[in-house]
């Protein structure tokens, strides 16, 4: 079997598992935000739930409208506190402790390797870094996963993806993905595995991988996932000891695609909108002028993304617009005492207290109409960060600093 196979039937009482089988498999762990969760707590209310099926197993984070932008917003967020109260919900994270949930929940040791997740938002297959199935669900699956402990899936096929080469310098995780993303489609992997591979990846740091599973649904996969390795548990703070054959794929796995990557050729990748497979290499993007630039989310508002934005801003100042969002709290407070954010205050950027805000289109950051940004996050569809007639091109933390000297997408050896 495959890692992914492996797990789910891991979960089951199953020996093995196939792809197309449907399985109910147990949940390790359950997540809800402040504009999925509350749903959930209506169906868990509809459905009759009395009591959550553990309350160690669940986690809600505020952090999509939070600090919460209007009064709809606040009321979400209260419902998430008041839930969480209730039925004594151990990690629940609000403002001052919270963070962008897919960072924080990584950052706080709540996902182990071989562990099942699930979260009522599609970038929950970030966890698959650390070795776990991990799938987005709807708010209605995840008020039966408060009740039961159990979620059902359909057992995906796998595409392995294979890393080789020297990646050259400004190139991330964050360029991998898009590169793929742009060579296989938004659909090319729909419900199915993708499992990252080869030596690349095996010297890959764990802020690149959480980015590459973070944008696996960006192809349409059901979950993207790494084997863990001594990455992993030094991440984790883990002894190699507990790895165990769960934990990889079998030699003879099935797969039903293979594909190999010579990173070597990869240039920092610039998706064009509407698509994140709109991607093209930093040489060939052309002049593109810009009036935002943001550096932040669940995909690139880690403590390396706001290092490598630092280094190339310091001593200079932004010609447009910067909006800087530390991931979590312990990131920003990080990036405080290395002196980063003092380097993006003296070049003229705003830094926000951790939150998804202009990812979506929320809040602390939305465009007007014919503005155009550039972006560290995960997503460039239309209207997505606020007037249906904006456009959002991606890009790693690099790129969008050096766009942000040059008020221009630019690359970083510029």
């Amino acid at each position: 079997m495959t890692i992914t196979e492996k797990i789910l039937a891991g979960h089951t009482n199953k020996k093995e598992v196939v792809p197309g089988d449907f399985i109910l498999a147990d949940v390790d762990l359950a997540l809800g935000n402040d504009i999925t969760a509350p749903t959930a707590i209506e169906e868990f209310k509809k459905a009759g739930g009395k009591k959550v099926f553990d309350p160690e197993k669940i986690v809600l984070v505020p952090d999509h409208f939070s600090p919460a932008k209007d009064l709809e917003s606040a009321r979400l967020a209260k419902r998430l506190k008041l839930f969480a109260r209730k039925h004594k919900i151990a990690h629940y994270y609000e403002l001052g402790r919270m963070g962008i949930e897919h960072a924080l929940i990584p950052e706080q040791g709540l996902v182990s390797p071989g562990n099942l997740v699930v979260g009522a938002d599609s970038h929950t297959c970030t966890y698959g870094a650390l070795g776990a199935f991990s799938a987005g669900i709807g708010s209605t699956d995840l008020a039966a996963a408060f009740i039961t402990g159990k979620c059902w899936f359909k057992v995906p096929e796998t595409i392995k993806l294979v890393y080789y080469g020297k990646l050259p310098k400004w190139v991330s995780g964050k360029d991998l993905i898009l590169h793929t993303i742009g060579d296989i489609g938004v659909d090319g992997a729909h419900y199915k595995a993708m499992e990252f591979t080869g030596e690349v990846i095996k010297n890959l740091a764990m802020d690149s991988r959480l980015t590459m599973c973070n944008m696996a649904i960006e192809a349409g996969a059901k979950n993207g996932i790494i084997a863990p390795d001594e990455i992993t548990y030094e991440y984790l703070h883990s002894p190699l000891s507990t790895l165990h054959s769960l934990f990889k794929s079998d030699p003879g796995a099935n797969y039903a695609e293979v594909r190999e990557y010579d990173v070597s050729k990869i240039e920092p990748q610039v998706a064009f909108p509407p698509l994140p497979s709109n991607s093209k290499p930093i040489s060939r993007v052309g002049r593109v002028l810009i009036d935002q630039v943001v550096i932040g989310s669940c995909t690139n508002g880690r403590i390396s993304d706001l290092r490598t934005a630092a280094s190339i801003m310091k001593g200079k100042e932004v010609k447009v617009r910067t909006i800087i969002i530390p991931a979590t709290q312990k990131i920003y407070l990080q990036a405080l005492k290395e002196g980063l954010i003092e380097t993006f205050i003296k070049a003229n950027c705003v830094v926000s207290t951790p939150t998804c805000g202009p990812c979506l289109g929320g809040h602390m950051g939305v465009l007007a109409e014919d503005e155009v940004c550039i972006s560290t996050t995960n997503r460039n569809f239309v209207g997505r960060m606020g007037s249906p007639k904006s456009k959002v091109y991606l890009s790693n933390p690099a790129v969008a600093a050096a766009s942000a000297i040059k008020g221009r997408i630019a690359g970083p050896g510029k």
